[in-house]
């Protein structure tokens, strides 16, 4: 018998028990579906998390104060205040790989504009920091090395806060309360959503580095040093090159902890996207539990259906079937059941993502390796699950399959 006369045979079965097919192929529809949700919710956070490392700025190096350990306890980040703007100088001086740097000085405060309050951190820096990270101003400007020399009370404001804020009202040329300091709003920034952290990099007010230092934090040192390489492979030179610096200036003795820490956009790449893999496989692996029950499935109803045809088996193989065609036969229904099933979650898989990303706001990238991947894995359950069950209907005596009541 031709392999078109066998499958039509295989099909013909099938549609006769409409609704147990239906059932059956269930579990490979949702296992497919949740494979292909599930990959596609991975893809877009990775996605999220390059735009993150992108709105970091280009070739960015990161210095930031501390950690240290007195007494064998050990410190965290920005607990050490050994880090100065003669550090920075002596790294754009002596440093070659890195083109700009700009300081950093971070405190948490209130912020009141007439009757509306905003709880926020307020990051005071230098006029280069912000073509650092590409963060251009959507209304007003940025401030200046003037503003910065004279530590004056100018304020440039995350579109969140001028959002809480001002609730719509141009914030330019108002002014606002810092704590107890009175501070004019002279820009609004652009828009950068969330980082790579999940926080919101629009939820920040920006001053002159000195205003923070003086007035706010009432500090002489800096947290942070947010640093451009000339290239992005010169990036990871640089931070050799940078740590030897910083160790030389901080009297750091080999094997002693450095009491500052230089990271770049890789590391923080790095570190996020291989977090978000291994999410990403332990949804998947959770999802692919339900292509294993289907495969169980398709198994126990074939053996159902040997059990329940053993005569048609019998009375095939009397006018002359072979082993080989029949076992052909079954096999076919399971990878029919199982592919159509594969068919029908991929839709399923497909329309639950653009469910998700239209109902969460959430990037959802689908892509042909995983469709591709979740037909060939539910071709290969019926395959597998489905071989059994053909193999015992080619081995049945045609005699006593005849007999079988």
């Amino acid at each position: 018998m031709g392999f078109a006369n066998t499958l039509r045979l295989a099909l013909r079965a099938l549609a006769r028990n409409k609704m147990r097919s239906l059932l059956t192929m269930l579990g490979i529809i949702i296992g497919v579906g949740a494979v292909i949700a599930t990959v596609s919710i991975g893809s877009g956070a990775e996605y999220l998390i390059q735009q993150g490392i992108q709105s970091m700025g280009t070739n960015a190096v990161f210095i930031s104060s501390g950690s240290s350990r007195p007494g064998g306890l050990r410190m965290g980040s920005w607990a050490v205040k050994t880090l100065t703007m003669d550090d920075m100088n002596a790294v754009l001086r002596e440093v070659p790989l890195i083109k700009e740097a700009a300081p950093m000085v971070v405190r948490r405060s209130q912020v009141v504009y007439q009757n509306a309050n905003w709880s926020t951190t307020i990051q005071g820096t230098t006029p280069n920091y912000f073509p650092i990270r590409t963060w251009a101003a959507n209304s007003g400007a940025t401030f200046g090395d003037q503003e910065v020399d004279s530590a004056a009370n100018v304020a440039v404001l995350g579109s969140t806060v001028a959002q809480y804020l001002f609730a719509g009202e141009d914030p330019v040329g108002k002014t606002i309360r810092i704590g107890t300091l009175p501070f004019q709003v002279i820009g609004v920034l652009e828009s950068k959503g969330q980082s790579v952290m999940g926080t919101d990099q629009d939820d920040v007010i920006f001053a002159p580095y000195t205003t923070v230092q003086r007035k706010i934090a009432g500090i002489t040192w800096i947290q942070f040093i947010n640093a451009s390489a000339v290239s992005p492979e010169a990036s990871v030179a640089a931070v050799a090159q940078v740590r030897s610096l910083l160790r030389e200036r901080h009297r750091v003795r080999p094997g002693e902890d450095e009491d500052f820490t230089v990271r770049t956009q890789s590391d923080v790449a790095d570190l996020a996207s291989a977090t978000q893999r291994l999410m990403t496989m332990l949804l998947g692996s959770v999802a692919s539990v339900s292509l294993l029950v289907g495969g169980i499935g398709i198994m126990n109803i074939m053996l159902v259906s040997v059990t329940e045809r053993t005569r048609e088996i019998g009375l095939r193989m009397a006018v002359g079937a072979t082993e080989a065609s029949v076992k052909n036969q079954f096999l076919i229904e399971a990878v029919t059941l199982s592919m159509a099933g594969g068919l029908i979650g991929i839709v399923a898989g497909v329309a639950g993502s653009a469910a998700i990303s239209s109902l969460l706001a959430w990037p959802t990238l689908i892509s042909a390796k995983s469709i591709l991947a979740a037909a060939a894995f539910a071709a290969g359950v019926g395959v597998f699950f489905g071989y059994y069950p053909a193999l015992k209907a080619a081995q049945l005596d045609p005699i006593e399959a005849l007999r079988y009541e």
